[in-house]
């Protein structure tokens, strides 16, 4: 049960403090009075103590952990435990559970567990009794707590105030003194009902506002899609305007004024141009679009996004109301990754020479690789782009931009032709394409090369736009501090999935690259 060293330091504790086993066993925390008392002869009479106490069993680890998880599972209630499990002692069970769950044990049990009341709940329930109506046992219910404890904060909250005995004349009259006394007792009395029921009215008051402010936090994440971590003061007044038109019902609108910071002219100005805008429904929409997109598309895609659940309206009406209500698009240009190591290999030919235009799929890809740096690392991709509908055919996404990387990508693809399907492939003059393993892969499927010229980027212009498009709308725009490789290459293959099978493109008649390649497929085959 104890340690050897345990029991010798109770033993020597007890003798150092007079033989107190009190004082002892509070500053220890162990043992029962009995036990010591039991150590102390043993020590007295042999002059040591032995390994292992009379009767102790010892208990394996999976005995343990079945009555601490047993404990911790049912209430913690020690006392149910021993009775149903049979073992051990109160006294190992709780060496137990601090062993194996240090800070699950329940300092109290049974009848001696005391709830703890912060002082500020104290004062209320004072304050409540104090100025109360109706009985002290209404207040004792409403506070729920003891009608003897009202009574001891009471007198906690009085400054230990005491009234003396009054000292009285020959004649058994009260002397002068004595009343003055009492009467400053009673205006100290007086003192603090006042100021515990000032607090107690300063308290509603700012428990009130809270509740106001967790309303309007909650109801801007669903009128104007703003997060609940939002700050009251950066939301327009038009943003104001809607959330508090939507808590009218609940609070009054000058409470709701002073939470959201806003003056009742301007609120007005705004609510009456909010009743006369015809396109309050449309802002909403285009509002959730863009959200819903995470902030990708502008105004063109939104406008056709739209055209698709038959909201017909104007492009330049979108643009003009995504401009009202700040939805921008971010775009930033960084430095692009260059993989050209010098001629390693005899020249390939353009065959592509910047006609990007395909009759049908898997007639002309196109692959390159990018570079994403984040503070994890960096990452980088090679994508096969068809120029038939922009699809992403194949992508592999990795830490290191070598040619194992890029061979795996055109596996890939190469898995997804037909027999009579031979692509041509272009790149540019990247020592990825030029390698032996990439050149045996192409003449095994039969697939034709093309290059770009040195240091010429308009001549796979069309590649270069599907990496200046994803970094737009998926890397420039987000903060990666905190992001793993990992995370952020799940990231990016969640974009290009996205790309592929929702994303609009206006080339494409409003339709994603797998919706377009689906309807022309079944209208080939109707026809």
């Amino acid at each position: 049960m104890y340690s050897v060293e345990e029991r010798q330091k109770a033993v020597d504790l007890y003798l150092k403090y007079g033989r107190n086993a009190a004082l002892a066993i509070r500053e220890l925390g162990y043992p029962k009075r009995h036990a010591l008392m039991q150590w102390v002869r043993e020590y007295e009479k042999t002059g040591k103590l032995h390994e292992k106490t009379a009767g102790h069993r010892g208990y394996s680890e999976k005995e343990k952990r079945t009555a601490v998880d047993f404990y911790l599972e049912h209430g913690k209630q020690i006392k149910y435990t021993l009775k149903t499990l049979g073992y051990p002692g109160r006294t190992t069970l709780k060496l137990w559970i601090d062993e194996l769950a240090p800070g699950n044990r329940r300092v109290f049990e049974g009848n001696s567990t005391q709830t703890r009341y912060p002082d500020v709940d104290k004062e209320k329930a004072v304050a409540a009794l104090i100025s109360r109506e109706g009985s002290a046992a209404q207040v004792a219910k409403e506070f729920d707590v003891r009608r003897s404890a009202l009574y001891n904060w009471k007198k906690q909250l009085a400054n230990d105030i005491t009234v003396p005995d009054m000292e009285k004349n020959q004649d058994g009259g009260i002397k002068v003194a004595a009343i003055e006394e009492a009467q400053e007792i009673i205006r100290q009395y007086e003192e603090n009902i006042a100021r515990l029921k000032e607090e107690n009215a300063a308290l509603d008051r700012e428990l009130y506002r809270k509740r106001i402010e967790v309303a309007v936090l909650k109801k801007a994440a669903e009128v104007v899609k703003k997060g609940e971590g939002i700050s009251l003061e950066k939301m327009t007044n038009k943003e104001k305007t809607l959330v508090i038109d939507a808590l009218r019902k609940d609070f009054p609108l000058k409470d709701l004024l002073h939470v959201m910071c806003i003056s009742k002219s301007s609120y007005c100005y705004s609510h009456n141009a909010l009743s006369n805008d015809k396109y309050r429904e449309l802002r909403v929409q285009i509002c959730q679009v863009f959200n819903e997109n995470d902030g990708r598309y502008g105004s063109l895609r939104i406008w056709m996004a739209l055209k698709r659940n038959d909201v017909v309206i104007s492009e330049k009406v979108v643009r003009r109301i995504m401009k009202e209500e700040k939805l921008r698009v971010r775009c930033v240009k960084r430095k692009k990754y260059s993989s050209y190591k010098g001629e390693i290999s005899p020249a390939v030919p353009n065959l592509i020479n910047r006609d990007f235009h395909a009759d049908k799929p898997n007639e002309k890809w196109l692959t390159d690789i990018t570079e994403f740096s984040i503070p994890a690392g960096r990452v980088y991709l090679s994508p096969l782009v068809d120029c038939y509908d922009g699809m992403v055919v194949s992508w592999t996404i990795g830490t290191s931009p070598n040619a194992e990387m890029a061979n795996r990508m055109l596996s890939a693809g190469i898995a997804a032709l037909q027999e009579d399907e031979h692509p041509i492939v272009h790149s540019d003059r990247g020592c990825h394409y030029q390698w032996p393993g990439w050149i045996e892969l192409m003449e095994e499927a039969q697939l034709v090369r093309s290059m770009s010229k040195k240091g010429c980027s308009p001549d796979n212009s069309a590649c270069e736009g599907f990496f200046g498009r994803m970094k737009n709308e998926m890397f420039y725009k987000k903060d990666w501090r905190g992001w793993t490789i990992n995370q952020f290459i799940e990231e990016v293959d969640t974009y290009i999935h996205w790309y592929n099978e929702k994303r609009i493109k206006m080339s494409l008649g409003g339709m994603s690259p797998l919706e377009f390649r689906k309807e022309t497929s079944n209208n080939s085959e109707a026809v």
